[in-house]
């Protein structure tokens, strides 16, 4: 029998055997391309990036007052972290991926929708959610701590919960493919947004908790509002991951570049600011991008 009738039969009997099943895993050789393997991890890193919210809840509930000078470092730190990574690491890794697909100019013509078209989206989700559900409008924590109770927080919350999940959704998508294409860099994006995660704990759980009087009720809508992200993640995993190419993987990380800085620009730096001295927030942003230069010259 020939041999290549023979290698046909067996591909036909043992499909996984087949060399040629495994193309995804050596384009650009880069192993992490291959998206059956290694999705448990960053599944994870998405979970706990949400229930980052529940952490900015018990806070709300059990901290006689917020260090807000704290609270501005770390707000900026995350944006610090969020910016750099998007046009240092993940726009120029997707303009490198997209480059190799389509040629140079092409692109970097790629690149640049992708990163406007997560920005349009973000965007978009943020301008549907009226300003007083808005979480990005829900800093003042104090001013909402010393507010009566009144049935119109009850609503307030549940909105302001709903407009948090929306907002989380594309967060959660973010974090799971960064992750998968490398995690190191997912592991920075995941800590960074659970650390913006958890002012928004913080404005879901107040009103509902002055609303009703009940901690528990409080604290579990908090908690469910943060679980948009995992459900975003296992979304990303069960329509894009069987579509997953090269070309798609670029588009994708630089639409999770535009994502995460219009979330830094229109949220995290305004926050930061807000909650205490303008000075300690930059701190907060060198620093950021600091931290991110050096883990990822150390991680190269």
């Amino acid at each position: 029998m020939p041999v290549s009738e023979n290698r046909i039969q067996m591909d036909s009997v043992f499909p996984s055997l087949s060399p040629e099943k495994h193309y995804i895993c050596e384009v650009n050789d880069k192993p992490h391309i291959n998206m059956e393997h290694n999705i448990l991890i960053p599944l994870l890193l998405t979970l706990g990036a949400g229930l980052a919210t529940g952490i900015g809840s018990a806070i709300a509930f059990f901290a006689r007052r917020t260090n807000k000078r704290l609270l501005s470092f770390s707000l900026g730190l995350s944006g610090g972290v969020m910016i750099y990574v998007s046009f240092v690491e993940l726009f120029q890794q997707a303009q490198t991926t997209l480059s190799e697909e389509w040629g140079a100019h092409t692109g970097i013509i790629v690149t640049v929708v992708s990163f406007f078209a997560g920005i349009l989206l973000i965007g978009v989700i943020d301008r549907l959610v009226p300003s007083f559900e808005n979480p990005h409008e829900a800093h003042m924590v104090e001013e909402m701590d010393k507010q009566p109770r009144n049935p119109k927080l009850m609503r307030m919350g549940m909105m302001t919960a709903l407009a948090i999940g929306i907002h989380n959704f594309p967060e959660g998508i973010a974090t799971f493919t960064s992750a998968v294409d490398n995690m190191a860099l997912g592991v920075a994006i995941a800590v960074a947004i659970a650390i913006h995660n958890i002012p928004e704990g913080i404005a879901v759980s107040i009103p509902i908790f002055y609303a009703t009087g009940d901690r528990k009720k409080a604290f579990k809508l908090s908690l469910l509002s943060g679980l948009a992200e995992p459900v975003g993640a296992l979304l990303a995993y069960l329509v894009l991951m069987p579509f997953m190419s090269p070309t798609l993987m670029g588009c994708i990380l630089a639409g999770v570049a535009g994502i995460m800085v219009f979330i830094s620009i229109d949220e995290l730096l305004p926050a930061a600011r807000e909650y205490g001295e303008a000075h300690i927030s930059i701190y907060g942003v060198v620093a950021g991008m600091a931290l991110m230069a050096v883990s990822l010259i150390l991680l190269a």
